[in-house]
């Protein structure tokens, strides 16, 4: 096998193409890390250091409870230089795992920097590497001229913002005041949960997006938004009745328990093929979370609300992944290229380490001819895999890592014994891939 096809080129030294590059070298292949700081920084990064932090110190949850908290554990157990990294430079932070973000960048660049295998290249990107086996990590801020030839492999499939409206669980949602119908009974009839609402109960709801804490977007995620993804306060904004004729139009769907139309809807879209989560249909929003899980839950049916994922509106490039990717993140049409970190559709700080991970050890199976790697379904690395590569294509926007990814235990399980009980199978099975591996 010549030098080259046991080569790999990784293209972005943040979370994901760092951890990928520790992966493959630690399986003996050689790899060239691109990254364009010093010489070009994004508008979001400041530090000239590898695998920057750049907007918290946090790494959320670390209790098993939290599926973020799980997959953390299954990438210390796995050797992941993320965890090893975050372990060493912690700050208190409660409940949470939060780091000395300079520490943290400084550590991570001074491990890549001393192995041998690893050669590190400063500067901008602006191709794919016609041949050999590519990383794609270049994240959520790639550059204007990488993107414009990702945009060459993906067809229509790369975005460059994202609107993106709340998920819920499914088992939090009222059924006792939401009901599954479809408007004037298309499709199933019963594809969407509908949350009713009196007029009342809207005019206070729509008092409240007014008056609510809004994020500021900073200058480099301003988009001119499209009317089809406005967001839901801003659309509110345009007059009292305006939610009544857009994303909160009782038209066609009549309350069985009452067989009248409700003054407004809130309509609730199924995330996941098994129905575990439900998106809030249209409404994309800039509210701060906190204003998001307090104006929400004034919604019927959804007082006692799970949040799985809150909404948001930023610049953001990632792929349709989807339509384009393997379980294994490689390219379905290019295979010898992968797709690791944000670019893939995956939200958060340890959610990029992980999929950096799964790429740096495929990158090396497939030169060393081995069979490329698929984590179990059962592990939140698996979970998480799963979704940015199976979940329904036409609405696929970016996910953090949650419990409603997971496939259901078999048998009757009291809900407070539910997440221990995922964790302590997705551990076992974590373990015995890892020594298939």
């Amino acid at each position: 096998m010549s030098k080259q096809s046991k080569h790999i080129t990784i293209i972005g030294g943040g979370l994901a193409g760092c951890e990928a590059a520790w992966q493959a070298a630690r399986r003996g292949i050689a790899v060239t890390l691109h990254e364009m700081k010093p010489a070009k920084f994004s508008p979001a990064h400041e530090l000239e250091t590898l695998a920057e932090l750049v907007c918290s110190n946090s790494l959320r949850g670390e209790s098993l409870e939290n599926a973020v908290g799980l997959l953390k554990e299954e990438l210390h157990r796995s050797g992941a230089l993320f965890m090893e990294a975050a372990l060493v430079c912690r700050v208190p932070a409660g409940g949470a795992l939060a780091v000395d973000r300079q520490l943290f960048s400084a550590y991570i660049t001074e491990k890549i920097a001393a192995d041998p295998l690893i050669e590190v290249l400063h500067g901008e990107v602006t191709e794919i590497p016609v041949e050999g086996t590519v990383i794609i990590a270049s994240g959520p801020l790639t550059s204007e001229a990488l993107a414009k030839d990702i945009g060459r492999l993906t067809g229509d499939y790369l975005y460059f913002y994202d609107a993106i409206a709340p998920i819920v669980t499914t088992e939090s949602v009222d059924r006792t005041i939401a009901f599954a119908a479809s408007r004037y009974g298309k499709g199933d009839g019963a594809d969407y949960l509908n949350c009713p609402l009196n007029e009342a109960q809207y005019a206070a709801f729509v008092a409240e997006l007014l008056a609510a804490e809004k994020v500021t977007s900073k200058d480099f995620e301003k988009v001119v938004h499209f009317e089809g993804c406005m967001p839901i306060e801003e659309m509110a904004a345009r007059g009292v009745e305006t939610l009544r004729f857009g994303p909160m139009k009782p038209v066609g769907l009549p309350d069985p328990r009452t067989g009248m139309e409700p003054y407004a809807v809130i309509q609730l879209r199924m995330e996941n093929r098994e129905g575990t989560m439900y998106n809030l249909v249209g409404f994309q929003t800039k509210l701060t979370w906190p204003e998001q899980r307090r104006i929400f839950r004034m919604i019927p049916g959804l007082e006692s609300a799970e949040f799985v994922r809150l909404g948001s509106m930023h610049r953001n490039t990632f792929i349709n992944a989807p339509q384009l990717i393997l379980p294994t993140l490689q390219l379905q049409l290019e295979p010898r290229i992968l797709f690791a970190g944000q670019i893939t559709g995956v939200e958060g700080y340890v959610e990029s380490a992980a999929s950096g991970f799964l790429a740096g050890i495929n990158g090396a199976r497939l030169l060393k001819g081995e069979e490329p790697a698929v984590p179990p379904r059962s592990t939140a690395l698996g979970a998480l895999v799963h979704h940015i590569t199976n979940t329904d294509a036409r609405h696929f926007q970016p996910m953090n890592v949650n419990y409603g990814l997971f496939p259901e235990l078999p048998g009757r399980v009291k809900k407070k014994e539910k997440r221990a009980m995922l964790a302590e199978r997705a551990l076992a099975e974590l373990e015995g891939w890892m020594n298939d591996l």
